[in-house]
C-alpha cells in the first residue's frame, strides 16, 4: 500500500514545536544552569510559549517575528503592571478585569492583534501572583527579553514558516483572468462555458475564508478596508463575466457600445493588477469612469430599436445592465485599490459613503471599529466580557484560597474557555481527563527520579517537543496531559519537588475548568446562535425602509444622473437622490427645505443603521460558523442568505438612484411604489422568521407600463424591477432549505444591484 503523506497541519505544528522548544529550552537552561537565575529562567521559558504557542500568530517566519517584536512593548508593560498589582488580591483582580476586557476587545482591530491576545494575557497572569516581589522585576524583564529574542531568532532561522501569499496577489491574479476574459468577449468570443468555470473558481478563491489568516484584510485600517472592498468587487466582476460566458450564442449578438466598454474594463483590470504587484503606479478610476458615463448615456437610445419588439428590448437592456454592473464593479476595484495602496483620500465620482474610510485618519478608523462593537449585541464585546469575568474570578479564587501555583488556574481558564456552554463543557471534560492522566505520569516521574535534577533536565526537552507538536492537533486532553508533564519537569529543576506538585497541578486545572464552565453557563451560554437570529432580524427591519426610499428615488429623479451627464459633472449622488425621494414619499404634509431636510435625515439614518447592524450581524455569523453552526439543510432560517439580502438592499441604495434618467410617468411611479411597498412588508415579516418563511412577490414590471415609458426611462425601470425580484427571491429563500454554503454570486457592497439576476433563491459569497 502507498503510504499516506503527512498532514500539512501536523507538519506545521511540528515545525512550530521545534522552534518554541528550542527557544524555551535555550533560555531556560542558560539562565538556570549558567547564570543561576531562577526568575530569569521562568520567564525565558514561558515567553516563547506565550507568543509562539499560546498565541496563534499567523503568517510566515518574518511575519511572526515582526508581530512578536511589535507586541514586545505591551508584554513588558503588562509584566511590570502585574508585578506592581500583585501587592494584594483586590488590585490584582481589578487589573485582571480591566486588562482581560481591554486586550480581548482589542481583537476587533484585526487578526494580528487577536492572535497575540492570549500570550499578552499570560504575561500579566504570570506576574500578578504572590509572592509580591517588585525587586525581581529586572530579572523578570530580562527573562522576557531573552525569551522573545530567542523566539524571534528561531522563527527566522530554524525551519522558518514559508511566506504567505498576500491577499493583494490573489486579487491581481483574479484581475488578470478578468482582463483576458473581457478582452476575449469584446473580440466576439462570448460563448465559452469552460472559461466560465475558471472565472467562478477564481472568484471563490477571493473569499476571505479561502485565504490564510495572515493575509485576510480584516483589520480596521484604510489598507485592509480597501483591499477587502477590492476583493469583493473583483469577485463581482468575475461572476458577471462568467454569466456572459454561459450565455447562449443566440443571445450574444454584436453590440458595439458593449464591446467598447468591455475593452475599457479589460484595460482597467490589467492596470490595477500591475499596481497591486508594484510594477506600475496606482491608476485612478477617472478613465473608466468616463467610459461608464458614455455607455450609460447611450444604452437606452432609440436608435438601438428599443420598443420595436418589447421582448428583444428587455433582453438587450438586461444584457447591458449586466455589463454595466461589471464595469461599475471594475471601477470600484480601481477606486478601492487607489485608496488602499495609492494613498488616495477621495472616491472620484463614486458615492462618498461607499468609500467612507478614505478620509478619516487611522486612529479614527480604529476608534470607529471599537465603538461600533461597543454594544451588548456584538459577539466581540460578549467574548471580551466573558474572558474578563472568567480571569477575574480565577484570580480571586486563587488569591483567596492561597493556591500554591495559582496562575495555572488562570491558564486553564484562558486556554479552555469557549464561546458556548456546550463547547466549554466538552473541552473541560477532555482537559480534566488529560490532566489527570498527565498528573499520574508526572507523579510517577517525580517519585522515580526523586531529587535527581539531571533526569528532569533530560526529560524536559523531549516532553516539550511532544506536547507542543501533538497537543494542538490531538485536542485538549492530550494538550493538558502532556503540558502537565512539561511543567512538572521544569518546576522540579527550580526547587525540590514531590509528587504533590502533580496533585497541585491537577487541582488548579480542575478549579480553572470549573470557573470557565460557570462563566460559559452564565455569560451568553448560547454563543453566537442567539445573536445571529437577533442580528439578522434587526438588519432586515432596518433595511426594509431603504427599499421604498430607493424605488421612489429612481422614479422621482428630476434630472439626469451623474453618469448620464458629461464626464466630470456631478448632479445626483446616491445619498442625495435617496434623500430627496424620502422627502417625497415619507414626509407628506411637510414642504420646502424643512421637508427635504427631514427626508434626508430619515434616509441617511436608515442607511447608517442598516450598515451598522449588517456589520454586527456578519460578526455574529462569522463566530457562529466557528462554533460549528451550520445553515440548515432541510428547514430553518438561512442566515447567510438573509445577510445577502440586506447587503443587496444597501447596494441598491448606493447605485440605483444614480442610474435614473428623469421623472417616470405616473403609472410607472405607482408600480414602483406598490412593488417596493410589498417587498418592504415582506422584509419586515421575514425578520420574525415565521415557520416556512415568507412568500415575497413584488409586482412585476407590467408590459403596458414598460411599453408606455419614455425610452430614456426604460433602463431605470428594468434595473429597479430586476433588483426587487432578486430581493424577493432571497427573502423567500431565507425560510426554506438550502446548502450550507450557497453558490457564489452577488455578495458585495460595491457593485450595481441590477446585475443580481434571479438564479434561484441562492446567492452568496
Amino acid at each position: 500500500m502507498r503510504k499516506r503523506p503527512p498532514s500539512p497541519g501536523r507538519a506545521r505544528a511540528a515545525r512550530q514545536a521545534a522552534r518554541v522548544t528550542a527557544a524555551s529550552a535555550t533560555g531556560f537552561y542558560t539562565a538556570l544552569y549558567v547564570l543561576d537565575q531562577p526568575v530569569v529562567a521562568v520567564y525565558a521559558l514561558f515567553a516563547p510559549i506565550a507568543l509562539g504557542l499560546l498565541s496563534p500568530i499567523p503568517g510566515g517566519g518574518r511575519d511572526r517575528a515582526r508581530t512578536v517584536l511589535c507586541v514586545l512593548p505591551a508584554a513588558i508593560a503588562l509584566t511590570a503592571l502585574g508585578t506592581a498589582l500583585a501587592v494584594s488580591t483586590a488590585p490584582a483582580v481589578a487589573g485582571m478585569l480591566v486588562i482581560g476586557f481591554g486586550l480581548s476587545f482589542a481583537s476587533a482591530y484585526g487578526p494580528a492583534a487577536a492572535s497575540a491576545v492570549p500570550g499578552l494575557l499570560l504575561f500579566y497572569v504570570l506576574a500578578c501572583f504572590p509572592p509580591y516581589e517588585p525587586d525581581t522585576l529586572p530579572q523578570r524583564l530580562c527573562g522576557l527579553l531573552v525569551g522573545v529574542a530567542l523566539l524571534v531568532l528561531f522563527e527566522l532561522l530554524l525551519l522558518p514558516a514559508p511566506p504567505v501569499q498576500p491577499y493583494r496577489a490573489r486579487i491581481a491574479a483574479a484581475l488578470d483572468l478578468a482582463a483576458a476574459s473581457a478582452l476575449a468577449f469584446a473580440q466576439g468570443h462570448r460563448h465559452a462555458p469552460e472559461r466560465a468555470g475558471r472565472l467562478r473558481e477564481a472568484g471563490r478563491g477571493l473569499r476571505l475564508s479561502q485565504a490564510p489568516p495572515a493575509s485576510r484584510p480584516t483589520g480596521a485600517g484604510r489598507t485592509d478596508r480597501g483591499l477587502a472592498q477590492a476583493g469583493a468587487a473583483t469577485r463581482r466582476v468575475l461572476d458577471q463575466l462568467s454569466r456572459m460566458a454561459e450565455r447562449p450564442e443566440s443571445e450574444t449578438a454584436a453590440d458595439p457600445p458593449s464591446e467598447e466598454l468591455l475593452r475599457g474594463v479589460a484595460a482597467a483590470c490589467t492596470a490595477t493588477a500591475a499596481a497591486l504587484r508594484g510594477t506600475r503606479a496606482v491608476p485612478g478610476p477617472e478613465a473608466l469612469e468616463e467610459m461608464v458615463a458614455g455607455f450609460v448615456a447611450v444604452r437606452g437610445r432609440p436608435s438601438d430599436g428599443l420598443h420595436a419588439d418589447t421582448k428583444a428590448s428587455r433582453r438587450l437592456l438586461e444584457r447591458r445592465s449586466d455589463l454595466l454592473v461589471t464595469a461599475v464593479s471594475a471601477l470600484t476595484v480601481q477606486a478601492a485599490v487607489a485608496v488602499a495602496i495609492g494613498g488616495r483620500r477621495d472616491a472620484a465620482g463614486l458615492p462618498p459613503e461607499q468609500f467612507w474610510y478614505a478620509r478619516p485618519s487611522t486612529p479614527k478608523l480604529l476608534a470607529l471599529r471599537l465603538s461600533g462593537n461597543l454594544t451588548l449585541r456584538s459577539v466581540l464585546f460578549q467574548n471580551a466580557v466573558r474572558t474578563a469575568l472568567g480571569l477575574g474570578a480565577a484570580r480571586l479564587v486563587a488569591g483567596v484560597l492561597g493556591l500554591e501555583h495559582g496562575f495555572w488556574v488562570l491558564l486553564a481558564v484562558l486556554t479552555l474557555g469557549r464561546t458556548t456552554a456546550g463547547a466549554t463543557w466538552s473541552t473541560v471534560r477532555s482537559a480534566a481527563t488529560g490532566t489527570l492522566v498527565g498528573a499520574l505520569a508526572a507523579g510517577a516521574l517525580i517519585f522515580e527520579a526523586g531529587g535527581t535534577v539531571e533526569v528532569y533536565a533530560a526529560v524536559l526537552v523531549p516532553a516539550m517537543f511532544v506536547a507542543f507538536s501533538v497537543g494542538p492537533i490531538a485536542g485538549p486532553a492530550w494538550a493538558q496531559g502532556l503540558f502537565t508533564l512539561v511543567v512538572a519537569a521544569a518546576f522540579s529543576q527550580l526547587a525540590p519537588a514531590t509528587w504533590r506538585l502533580a496533585e497541585t497541578r491537577l487541582l488548579d486545572v480542575l478549579a480553572g475548568c470549573t470557573i470557565g464552565l460557570i462563566c460559559g453557563v452564565l455569560a451568553w451560554p448560547a454563543g453566537a446562535h442567539a445573536e445571529v437570529r437577533r442580528g439578522v432580524a434587526d438588519v432586515l427591519r432596518a433595511a426594509a425602509p431603504l427599499v421604498q426610499v430607493t424605488a421612489s428615488a429612481v422614479v422621482h429623479a428630476s434630472g439626469q444622473s451623474e453618469w448620464s451627464g458629461a464626464p466630470g459633472t456631478s448632479a445626483v449622488s446616491g445619498t442625495s437622490a435617496v434623500s430627496g425621494a424620502a422627502s417625497t414619499s415619507g414626509t407628506a404634509g411637510t414642504s420646502g427645505a424643512a421637508g427635504t431636510s427631514a427626508g434626508r435625515g430619515t434616509a441617511e439614518e436608515a442607511m447608517r443603521l442598516t450598515r451598522h447592524r449588517l456589520r454586527i450581524a456578519e460578526g455574529a455569523y462569522a463566530q457562529y460558523r466557528t462554533e460549528g453552526g451550520r445553515d440548515p439543510v432541510d428547514s430553518g432560517p438561512d442566515w447567510h442568505l438573509a445577510l445577502n439580502c440586506a447587503s443587496h438592499t444597501v447596494t441598491g441604495s448606493h447605485w440605483l438612484p444614480r442610474q435614473a434618467y428623469g421623472p417616470a410617468p405616473p403609472e410607472a411611479v405607482e408600480w414602483a411604489r406598490e412593488s417596493a411597498a410589498r417587498l418592504a412588508t415582506a422584509m419586515d415579516g421575514a425578520a420574525d422568521f415565521p415557520p416556512g418563511g415568507v412568500r415575497a412577490a413584488p409586482v412585476p414590471l407590467p408590459h403596458e407600463v414598460a411599453a408606455a415609458a419614455p425610452v430614456p426611462v426604460l433602463p431605470a425601470l428594468v434595473d429597479i424591477d430586476t433588483w426587487l425580484r432578486t430581493l424577493a427571491a432571497e427573502l423567500t429563500g431565507i425560510g426554506g432549505s438550502g446548502p450550507d454554503d450557497p453558490p457564489p454570486a452577488t455578495r458585495d457592497d460595491e457593485s450595481h444591484p441590477a446585475a443580481a439576476r434571479q438564479t434561484g433563491a441562492r446567492t452568496g459569497r
